[in-house]
């Protein structure tokens, strides 16, 4: 009688944190239990927690997972494989996380901040032991873009992203362009509604969106995170009236994380931006997430979809379990590289002068007198800034121009500032990313 083969052993995991992201990954791996063990070959158990807030967790997992209020026993402890950090933060979590690795431990985390600000340190102790860190969760939480650039995309050289990778803005701007809400009531609205933190700095400041374009770009371009070079503009300063301007213009008002190649240089930047009203990204509404690629072999693909939430976060943590004991199974470590490269295989694209950025430019300009229209065309005409569109009221002048350099528009503006009777309200980018619109 043959014998029948061994079971494979189950992948041991650790759970730092108890909160929205660890409560949610312990809700998925047991109630999908039996669909999870048959996709990763082997059953994946919570073994551990360690958490601030025991009694909570205590009531939630089952008699055998151990629960601790030491993260870094946890992190050390041999009968665990892979350590989910859920804790957030930076600072406890990097050293924890960097313990964990340490001790010859893989890693899955949410944390898009921790990755961007200490990425390279992170990644690097990672490839030195020789163990994974998995981080699908950490950007546009139940959309599958890290996978998709890092291994669905793989043969391509990306030549842009362009994403709504923040929800609460998102969400922020859809009720100022449907509704037309001031910021300050769209804002409060969305933390009414639990969409946005008491304190909503990182989101509505743009500072999460570059924390997620970060790491993006690491997958899309090679080289560590570079938080550093991102340049960071929020949307606090909109106005309800600029999108009844850009809606009548053909546009919708989106905050954008766009990392592109251009001449040889990689241009990162956040900041509020016009899309065209046809563009796939101008659809993006609520607190959904929309990222586009364009590669130079794929063309342009689309992903969309949830960007948080507990459960969603969940399924995006889950995934990189998953991926991780389909790896053990094969006899395997690391199946595939944390940021898509091996080694130093690819240099990196040196990151661009932000002043030599060329794109079309929308001005809201308020004037004292109708004839003050005038004397703002001649002056951004003499200054060699082309306008392509425009629509002028007794008081008011919204206008987008042609494509001009940063520098070029910055000198702009400021020789309309020194114009009598002509206030500068508003500026924002368009961006024209080709083959972005629908169907393109």
């Amino acid at each position: 009688m043959q014998a029948s083969p061994p079971h494979p052993p189950a992948l041991r995991a650790g759970l730092l944190g108890f909160g929205v992201v660890g409560s949610g990954t312990h809700s998925v791996l047991t109630g999908n239990r039996d669909t999870i063990r048959a996709r990763a070959g082997c059953p994946i158990e919570l073994t551990m927690v360690a958490t601030r807030t025991a009694s909570r967790a205590r009531a939630s997992v089952q008699a055998d997972v151990a629960v601790l209020d030491d993260p870094m026993a946890l992190a050390r402890h041999p009968e665990v494989d892979v350590v989910i950090e859920a804790m957030g933060g930076t600072t406890h979590a990097r050293a924890c996380v960097l313990e964990a690795i340490a001790h010859g431990k893989h890693v899955v985390t949410a944390n898009k901040a921790l990755l961007a600000e200490h990425g390279e340190e992170i990644f690097e102790s990672a490839r030195a032991r020789g163990v994974s860190v998995g981080f699908e969760a950490a950007v546009a939480v139940s959309i599958p873009i890290v996978k998709a650039l890092r291994e669905g995309l793989v043969a391509n050289e990306i030549e842009w992203i362009a994403g709504i990778v923040n929800g609460t803005s998102n969400y922020v701007l859809t009720q100022m362009s449907a509704a037309g809400r001031s910021f300050a009531d769209a804002l409060a609205e969305a933390q009414a509604l639990g969409y946005a933190e008491a304190d909503p700095t990182l989101d509505v400041g743009g500072g999460d969106a570059a924390h997620k374009l970060a790491l993006l770009a690491a997958i899309a371009f090679g080289g560590p995170p570079r938080l550093d070079a991102v340049h960071v503009e929020g949307i606090d300063g909109l106005q309800a009236t600029d999108f009844l301007h850009a809606r009548r213009l053909g546009h919708a008002i989106k905050l954008l994380a766009v990392a592109q190649r251009a001449e040889g240089a990689l241009q990162l930047r956040v900041h509020p931006a016009l899309v065209p009203r046809d563009s796939l990204l101008a659809r993006v509404d609520g607190r959904m997430n929309g990222i586009m690629v364009k590669g130079n072999a794929s063309g342009v693909t689309m992903y969309w979809g949830a960007g948080a939430g507990s459960r969603e976060t969940a399924s995006a943590v889950v995934a990189d379990l998953v991926d991780l004991a389909r790896a053990r199974r094969q006899g395997a470590q690391v199946a595939v590289p944390a940021l898509g490269f091996h080694d130093a295989a690819l240099q990196p694209p040196r990151v661009g002068v932000f002043a030599g950025l060329c794109l079309r430019h929308y001005l809201r300009v308020a004037l004292d007198q109708p004839e003050g229209g005038a004397q703002v065309l001649e002056t951004l005409a003499r200054l060699g800034v082309p306008v392509t569109q425009g629509a002028q009221g007794r008081h008011t002048l919204a206008l987008i121009t042609g494509e001009v350099a940063e520098s070029r528009i910055t000198a702009a503006l400021d020789a309309l500032r020194a114009l009598d009777g002509v206030q500068v309200k508003a500026r924002l980018r368009v961006e024209d990313l080709a083959g972005a619109a629908d169907g393109g």
